[in-house]
C-alpha cells in the first residue's frame, strides 16, 4: 500500500484509503496501536497480522478520533475502554459493518476495527470445508430438531460462520428461528435476530429467557459464557428446541468439562448435547507457487508424516497471486456425537484425557489427524498444521 503526501497529512483520507486496502486484502481486523511517538498499523489477513504504513505522527491522534466520532464514541474518554459500531455506508461499503474497540495503554489508545461482511453469500454447509461424512453427520444432528449442537475453538476459528451456515440450512417457512448475538454479524432474512446490550441489562441469559417465551423451533446463542446461559440453553435443548451455540475450548472432548465447570449437572449435559464440533482455520497454500517437499523436513515426524513413503507434502513460496505463499484458509473439523461410552465417561467424572481416549475409541478423529490429511492433500503446510492444531495425547 502506497500513500501520497496529501493522504499522510489528512486523517480522513488516510482512514478511507486504509480501510479500502483492508477490503482489497480481505483483512478481518485493522489494528491501530499507539506507540512512543507514532501510530503502528497492522492488518490481520488469513489469521496473521501484517505491518502497514502508518499515518504521519502529527495526525495519529486525529485518525483515532476520526474513527471514534464515526462510531459515536466519546473522543474525550481515553482512560476507559470503549466499544462501538460503525455502519459500512458511512465509508461507502454498505455490505459491511465495523466493530470498534478501544483500549487505553501506557502510550495512548489502541483501537481495533473488526471488518464484518453482513451479506455473506455463501453460507452453505458444503462450503465450510467439512469432509463428506462430517457434513452428513452434522445434517443428521440438525435434522433431529432438538438438543444442543456446539461449535468450539479459539477466537477466529470460524465458529460464527459455521453457526450461520447451520441456521441458514434450517431457514424454512414452517420453522421459527431466532438468534441472540453480541452483536449480529450477518443479516439473515426470515430469522429473528437479537443483539444483547449488557449496559441496559439485556444479557445472553435475559434475552434467551425472553426468546424462549416466543416458542422458537431453532435457537442460536452466539456464545455460552456463564452458568445462567448454560443452564437455560441446556433446558431448552431438553424440551424440544434445537439450540446452536459456541464455546471456547481446546477440542471437542474438552467442551463437556467446560459445561460441567459452568455448573451444568452431568445428567443434563449428557441428555442435552447432541453433537460437538471443534474447528480450526489453516492458511491455504497458493496452488500457483507451492513446491513439493523432499523426504526430509524437520517437523514432518512431529505431524506423524512419513515423507519417505507414499505421503507427500508441499511448502509455501510466494508469488504475485498470494501473500507469502498462502491464499485464503481451509477448515479442519472434529465431530464428536454423543455415544453411550462418552455418556458414561462424563457421568463418572472422567478427565479431559480420558474423554479424548474414549472419543478415539468411538472413532472420533482428532484435529491434528484432520490437519495431517489436509497437508497430504496439498492444501496446507506442515508448519501451519502444527501451529494451528493441538497435539494428540501420547499413547
Amino acid at each position: 500500500m502506497v500513500f501520497d503526501a496529501y493522504d499522510l497529512a489528512d486523517s480522513s483520507r488516510y482512514l478511507s484509503q486504509l480501510l479500502a486496502h483492508a477490503h482489497q486484502l480481505g483483512a478481518s481486523d485493522v489494528h491501530l496501536e499507539s506507540t512512543h511517538g507514532a501510530l503502528r498499523v497492522r492488518l490481520r489477513v488469513d489469521g496473521l497480522l501484517h505491518e502497514q504504513p502508518g499515518p504521519a505522527p502529527a495526525i495519529g491522534e486525529a485518525v483515532l478520533s476520526r474513527i471514534k466520532i464515526l462510531a459515536n464514541l466519546d473522543i474525550a474518554e481515553r482512560r476507559l475502554p470503549q466499544d462501538g459500531e460503525l455502519a459500512g455506508h458511512t465509508l461507502g461499503k454498505p455490505q459491511c459493518s465495523y466493530r470498534i474497540s478501544t483500549l487505553p495503554t501506557i502510550y495512548g489508545e489502541n483501537l481495533v476495527v473488526r471488518v464484518l461482511d453482513t451479506q455473506v453469500q455463501n453460507l452453505a454447509l458444503d462450503a465450510l470445508g467439512l469432509q463428506p461424512e462430517q457434513a452428513q453427520q452434522l445434517r443428521q444432528s440438525l435434522a433431529e430438531g432438538h438438543g444442543l449442537v456446539m461449535f468450539t475453538g479459539p477466537t477466529g476459528s470460524g465458529k460464527t460462520v459455521s453457526l450461520y451456515a447451520c441456521v441458514q440450512s434450517l431457514n424454512q417457512s414452517h420453522l421459527s428461528l431466532a438468534t441472540i448475538e453480541d452483536p449480529t454479524e450477518i443479516r439473515l432474512p426470515g430469522v429473528t435476530q437479537v443483539n444483547i446490550h449488557e449496559r441496559i441489562g439485556l444479557t445472553f441469559a435475559h434475552a434467551l429467557r425472553a426468546v424462549l417465551r416466543q416458542d422458537p423451533d431453532v435457537l442460536m446463542v452466539g456464545e455460552i459464557r456463564d452458568n445462567d446461559t448454560a443452564n437455560m440453553a441446556m433446558r431448552a435443548a431438553q424440551t424440544g428446541h434445537l439450540v446452536l451455540s459456541t464455546l471456547h475450548t481446546r477440542d471437542a472432548p474438552s467442551a463437556w468439562l467446560r459445561l460441567l465447570h459452568m455448573g451444568v449437572p452431568a445428567y443434563q449435559v449428557v441428555s442435552g448435547v447432541r453433537l460437538i464440533v471443534a474447528q480450526r482455520l489453516l492458511r491455504r497454500l497458493c496452488p500457483h507457487c507451492r513446491v513439493p517437499l523432499g523426504q526430509a523436513h524437520p517437523h514432518g515426524q512431529a505431524l506423524g508424516l512419513d515423507l519417505s513413503a507414499q505421503q507427500q507434502a508441499f511448502a509455501p513460496v510466494g508469488c504475485a497471486r498470494c501473500h507469502q505463499g498462502y491464499r485464503g484458509r481451509v477448515g479442519v473439523f472434529q465431530l464428536m456425537p454423543v455415544t453411550h461410552g462418552l455418556e458414561q465417561a462424563v457421568l463418572q467424572s472422567a478427565s479431559a484425557r480420558q474423554l479424548r481416549q474414549e472419543a478415539q475409541r468411538q472413532g472420533v478423529g482428532t484435529l491434528r489427524e484432520q490437519a495431517r490429511a489436509r497437508v497430504c492433500e496439498g492444501l496446507t503446510s506442515i508448519d501451519e498444521a502444527l501451529t494451528q492444531t493441538p497435539a494428540d495425547d501420547p499413547p
